[in-house]
């Protein structure tokens, strides 16, 4: 008898019984037999043999359908002498789950019974292929709809961007069908694609919310910054179960106020309502590793031993991978070798930790000994060669790779960018194209980065293009990189313009425009969106101050650029740096107050770096100031022998004060040195290619056609010029 074997095995033994032994037969129940069950009776009535087989079976083909081994979901199905509407719709779900939408609609055909569990499955897998006309077909022919009717379709509105759909949709559901499912999918599809506000709306207009809910907007209140409505939400949740505690002490982790996550963590302990798990543990592990939290990290690494999650895989790839973040590589490698299990994470974790502490040869080592490699191992190899400026050596990888997806290209196409490469990753981006791999969001953050390097306006609108093109123009991260690059272009208005789509600009979004207007001289601007970032509840960190600072250089505002230096500490906590100090001195040099920029210098707490002594002797030369300028370029020398910019400055300034003789001294030991001032570069991009020119070199290869070109244009810029002046003289 089947019943009697382990179910592991019942699948075996299919085709063995006879059809009879599966049957229900409600159909032959006689008035006596059912005389004989005492209805009244309190012993409850065991499961026939038959309902148990009939469920692990349909158990089985949604198990197998999930894992994509659609072949002993078929197997099942077809050997299964019954079948219920359980079975039919498992088995649609598995079709539609691996992509074989037109298998499924011949099962939903031929299914003998439907109930809306199956009208459901089918529209739900349509929705997923997509193929959007027929599930509206069937959705507007299903005979008796419910709340997850609605809501198969709006989460297939939701995942193909047609939110106008979804909307229209959800207006038109009988208010006992909205909440909390219906409600709950439009919410995850605003929160997918950074719309907080609407997804609150559709949250407060809830007459039901459920945990699913209130997490899903805890969540978003995390996701976007907004750490102390998600705090205040949190407090009023009904309900706590782990993923709230979890997602709140994330987001207080990901915020940098760490003081605040752990005394959440202590405070779900001290009340043991909820039993904290290993995803809790493993965002303290990374928010330790990622902050050098050494002690903490120790202390919650004894909380797992004394918890007895030693054996969890899945915290022990968490604990190396922040000993290895620490510094503390022999401290990981020897949990690794602890482990009892280990699993492919176990080893990238290691490999990653190698290359993060400069241990090369040990990474390659592990990766070599690999029992099996997956495509985050030939990735963590790559990103680790180009992350330690050994290119070539990541490239030979790349090229072993057996597979290379989108993950493993963007690898390439940053690690290029990191090195400064910028012409090898606008290579490989187009390479990526060719090949029909689909470019990530962080694949066009890095390309960005490379066009806002160069400056390569004409690249960088391309870039643009296809993002629009593939519909990711509201992914905050590209957002950010588009601002960046078209203010480093010197297009701050484009850069506005993107600035001003962002529904909710994070503390990056407004560094990067701060930053651009800061550039371009506009300092009224950055003023102006420095306050509203701080309208917007956004706390400044060094990036925008020191922006901030810059613009208050470059416009000449004293008073407000001592202003902000004085308040990053006092209000904001924030230490000023030397790169800080150095727009400081800047800034005072250029309104010629050089003693108190003296003065300032010699308050510093930490050494002036090159940049301070630098602004100095710009500000020296500028104010005819030679006594600061000889102890600035002095320092300079001490810093960086090398450099012949203090000896062009000094000569210059004495010959300006009369005191050649001393000026001809500074410019023979700057030739007796070797010493040669960095010529002026700049570059223009042709056919695709950046042409760089440096003053005062001959060796391009159309030098004298460039030369003859360039005689061309002035003798025509003076022809003109002579026109302009004749015509204003006539007149």
């Amino acid at each position: 008898m089947v019943a009697q074997r382990p179910p592991a095995f019942a699948h075996k033994y299919l085709s063995s019984p006879p059809l009879s032994e599966f049957c229900p037969r409600h159909s032959t129940f006689s008035n006596q037999s059912l005389e004989r069950i005492n209805l009244n009776s309190q012993e409850p009535r065991k499961p026939h043999k038959h309902n148990k087989f009939l469920v692990y079976c349909n158990s089985q083909i949604t198990k197998h359908g999930r894992n994509g081994n659609i072949k002993e979901a078929e197997s099942i199905f077809n050997r299964m002498p019954t079948k219920n509407v359980i079975s039919y719709t498992a088995m649609l779900t598995a079709y539609a789950e691996n992509s074989d939408i037109h298998k499924a609609r011949n099962l939903f055909d031929r299914t003998p019974k439907r109930t809306i569990a199956s009208w459901n499955a089918m529209i739900t897998a349509y929705m997923r292929n997509p193929d959007y006309e027929k599930a509206i077909e069937l959705f507007l022919q299903l005979p008796l709809k419910n709340s997850v009717s609605y809501a198969a379709m709006i989460t297939g509105f939701v995942r193909s961007g047609m939110f106008n759909k979804a909307e229209e949709l959800y207006s038109k559901i009988p208010v006992k069908w909205q909440d909390s499912v219906c409600s709950n999918a439009l919410i995850s599809g605003y929160l997918k694609i950074g719309e907080l506000d609407k997804a609150i709306l559709i949250f407060e207009g809830m007459q039901e919310k459920d945990i699913v809910s209130w997490s899903s907007i805890l969540a978003g209140y995390c996701r976007n910054r907004r750490i102390d409505e998600a705090r205040e939400l949190f407090d009023n949740m009904p309900i706590k179960n782990v993923v709230s505690w979890t997602t709140m002490i994330n987001g207080y982790m990901k915020m940098g106020r760490i003081e605040e996550g752990f005394n959440l963590l202590l405070q779900v302990k001290r009340e043991g309502m909820v039993e904290i798990n290993s995803v809790t543990l493993t965002v303290i592990f990374e928010a330790c590793g990622s902050h050098g939290r050494y002690i903490e990290g120790i202390q919650v690494h004894g909380l797992v031993l004394f918890m007895g999650l030693e054996r969890d895989v899945f915290l022990g790839n968490a604990i190396i991978t922040m000993y290895g973040r620490l510094g503390l590589i022999d401290a990981a490698t020897l949990m690794f070798h602890q482990m009892i299990e280990r699993d492919l994470v176990s080893w990238n974790s290691l490999i990653d930790g190698y290359f993060h502490n400069g241990m090369i040869e040990q990474a390659s080592i592990i990766f070599n000994q690999m029992p099996g490699k997956d495509t985050v191992s030939w990735t963590t190899m790559i990103s680790g060669f180009f992350n330690n400026s050994m290119p070539d050596k990541a490239m030979q990888i790349f090229e072993m790779m057996p597979r290379r997806d989108d993950i493993a290209w963007t690898a390439v196409i940053s690690g290029f960018v990191h090195n400064q490469e910028f012409e090898k990753a606008f290579c490989w981006f187009t390479k990526m194209l060719q090949n029909v791999i689909r470019p990530n969001a962080l694949t066009f953050t890095s390309i960005l980065s490379a066009s806002a390097s160069l400056a390569a306006l004409n690249q960088g609108l391309q870039i643009h293009a296809h993002v629009v093109k593939m519909n990711m123009e509201f992914d905050l991260s590209i957002q950010n990189s588009l601002v960046s690059m078209y203010s480093k272009c010197g297009t701050v208005t484009d850069a506005h313009r993107v600035f001003n789509k962002i529904d909710s600009p994070n503390v990056v979004s407004f560094n990067s425009i701060i930053t651009g207007f800061a550039q371009s001289g506009c300092g009224k601007e950055v003023l102006e969106l420095f306050n509203k970032m701080k309208d917007e509840g956004l706390e400044p960190n060094e990036i925008t101050f020191l922006s901030v600072l810059s613009a208050c250089t470059h416009v000449g505002f004293v008073e407000e650029g001592w202003a902000h230096f004085n308040t990053m500490e006092s209000s904001y906590g924030i230490e000023p740096g030397v790169d800080h100090y150095a727009c400081m001195v800047d800034l005072l040099g250029r309104a010629g107050l050089l003693d108190d920029a003296m003065v300032l210098i010699c308050s510093m707490p930490m050494e002036p770096h090159f940049g301070v002594w630098g602004a100095l002797l710009g500000a020296s030369r500028t104010h005819l100031r030679l006594d600061l300028a000889k102890l600035a370029a002095y320092k300079i020398f001490e810093l960086d022998p090398r450099d012949a910019t203090p000896y062009v400055v000094l000569s210059k300034l004495y010959s300006l004060a009369g005191r050649k003789k001393d000026g001809e001294v500074i410019r023979r030991s700057k030739i007796s040195k070797g010493l040669k001032k960095n010529p002026g570069c700049s570059w223009v991009t042709v056919k695709d290619k950046v042409r760089v020119f440096l003053a005062g070199d001959r060796t391009h290869v159309e030098f004298q056609d460039i030369k003859t070109t360039l005689w061309i244009i002035m003798k025509e810029i003076r022809s003109y010029s002579d026109y302009s002046s004749d015509l204003a003289n006539s007149t």
